[in-house]
Order: structure tokens, then sequence, then C-alpha cells
């Protein structure tokens, strides 16, 4: 029987009424997947909530001890997820990491998963229940809580999907796919029906929000088949990696753009780094941002004041042509 693992983000299940839904979206995936496994974020702002908590009481607190407190958030999500689903006649339960057999590095707030024991998950799918996990925590071999740091979620959901050897690992979040630039800030970005590993990695690296790279890197190193897709709608997602829909036209650029050094860098991450270099020509030519550079990665990057941020990624994402509807997969010449 196909194995599904599915993340839901903190905007996902950030309230009573939005794990309710998650709930019956579940149940409705059950109807196509039989074994599912669920990866939660803690609710909504609840990890700055009780940061905030920590900072009353200590100014810096010990990593050990935010870790143990941090790891908190993503417990209350999984336990009210099971009791929706059980409320909903659909068996579950809930697991921490370390339930769930995640083994990481002993290094607080921000661990790297070392192993996954994927035994104790088995049982309960054989048993016919459905399996919410907590994201973004594991336990050291000396049993000691860790945090993943930033996307932890993100990677403890890949982690498990490629211990389970799950047929497809689906990232739901507020958005509903990898686009060419941020829509919300870009209306004219176009979604990307699949896109590859390598550029998904460039994309997160260079501050794309949609996917951690450590996320990405797990799912390269693993071949593990990701869509990112919405919570809040049924709209086709993005597929990352393995192939490509045949036939289809598909952008071989993107922008990111991450906050920097009192403003933000902008970059360009195509299909191969050689395809950016035809670029500059271009880029030269638009206001506001005319420095661009190249990293080691093949990326094209400028430094843009904040308040030039949204007419630099529209103007140049308009002069790569990625407004048009229907992309050329060639190249965008000068």
């Amino acid at each position: 029987m196909a194995l599904v693992v599915q993340k839901y983000g903190g905007t996902s299940v950030a309230s009573v009424d939005r794990i309710r839904k998650v709930a019956d979206r579940i149940i409705l995936a059950r109807q196509t997947h039989q074994r599912l496994v669920v990866v939660l974020s803690a609710m909504g702002n609840t990890t700055n909530k009780l940061k905030e908590l920590a900072e009353q009481i200590a100014e810096k607190p010990a990593d050990r001890e935010w870790d143990m407190l941090a790891s908190t958030g993503e417990q209350v999500s999984i336990a009210l997820l099971a009791m929706a689903l059980r409320q909903k006649g659909c068996e579950a339960v809930s697991l921490t990491g370390w339930q769930a057999g995640i083994t990481t590095q002993a290094k607080h707030t921000d661990a790297r998963i070392q192993s996954v024991d994927p035994s104790p998950i088995h049982k309960h799918l054989d048993d016919g229940k459905v399996v919410i996990v907590a994201g973004y925590q594991g336990i050291t071999e000396q049993g000691e809580i860790t945090t993943l740091g930033r996307g932890g979620s993100d990677t403890s959901a890949v982690a498990l999907a490629a211990a389970l050897q799950a047929e497809l690992c689906e990232i739901l979040t507020d958005v509903d796919g990898v686009y060419t630039a941020d829509p919300r800030l870009v209306p004219a970005a176009q979604k990307f029906s699949w896109i590859s590993t390598e550029q998904m990695l460039l994309l997160s690296r260079m501050g794309a929000a949609v996917l951690h790279a450590r996320c990405v890197e797990h799912a390269r190193k693993h071949q593990v088949p990701l869509v990112v897709r919405s919570s809040f709608s049924t709209e086709e997602g993005t597929r990352v990696g393995g192939e490509p829909s045949t036939g289809s036209d598909r952008p071989r650029l993107a922008l990111a753009h991450r906050e920097e050094l009192g403003g933000y860098r902008v970059a360009i991450a195509g299909e191969s780094p050689l395809s950016t270099w035809e670029l500059l020509p271009v880029l030269r030519r638009l206001p506001h941002a005319n420095s661009w550079k190249k990293n080691e990665e093949g990326c094209l990057y400028t430094h843009v004041h904040p308040s030039a941020l949204k007419n630099v990624l529209r103007v140049v994402h308009t002069a790569l042509g990625l407004d048009e509807k229907i992309i050329q997969t060639k190249a965008v010449t000068p």
C-alpha cells in the first residue's frame, strides 16, 4: 500500500478551526493513500511566544533549556490533531520526534538528523492509524532533546519520508507552490509546475522561504519525491525533482531575496549556472540595481535598499521575460 508523508506548517494549524480542517483533509487523503504519516509545526506564532517567555526569565537562555521549551510547541499541535481525527472517527496517534525514532547529533538549537528508526511508525501504521509526528525535534544518543533550527519541520518530514521509503512527501503550507518570484511582491510571478532539485536548492540558499535549503539537500541526497502545495486549497502544487512533465513549458530562471546588511540581496537562480552569464547586459541597464555580481554557485545577485525591493523585483522579473503566461524553455537572451 502506498505510503505518503504530509507536512503542515504553522499557519495551517494556527487555530482549532484550522486543525479541524487539516483533519478533514487528512481523512480525504486517506481515501487515496491508506498509509499516512503527518508532520506538524507548532501552531501559528507559538515558537515566538515561547521565545518571549524565555527572554522574560533569561536574556540569553541556555541552548539546552531552549530546546526543552521550544519542543513543546509541536507537541501541542500533534496532540490536538490526533484528538480532532479521533473525534471524526479516524484512528490516529501522536508521536514526539524521539518517539518516532529521530536521532540527531549532539548540538542544541540547530541539530542535524543522524538517523531515523522507522519501526515505531510502522507499528502504528500496521494497526491502521494515521501517525502524527512532531516536526523540528529529535533526541541525541545521550537522551538529550534537540531542535533542528530554521525549516526543521520540513527536514523532519523529508527524513521520515526517506526512512519510510514513502511514495511522496507533500509540504503543505500557506502558498500553493514555488514561483518565479515572491507572488506577494510580484503579482505577475508564475508558478512552477516542476522545478529541478538543483534550482530549488539554489533558490532556497538565496532566500526563497518556501523550502529550507537543508530540507532540499536531504531530499536530493535520498531521492525523496517532493511536492509543495497549499493546505488551504486543492490546487496542484509544484513538484520538486524527479522528471518534469513531458511537453510542458517551464521557467528556467527565478528570483529570490533575503534581508542582508541593512537592505536586501536579490538573486537570480537558473537551471544551469552558465545560463545566467548572458543576462548581465540586460541587468546592468536596469534602474536601482545595476551592480550585479556572480557568486560561487553561479547565481547573479545585487544589493538593494528596502524601499526599492518591490520595484527591483518587478522590473527584473519583467526584464527576464518571466511575466509571460507561457514561458518558453529557451534561455532569455539580452
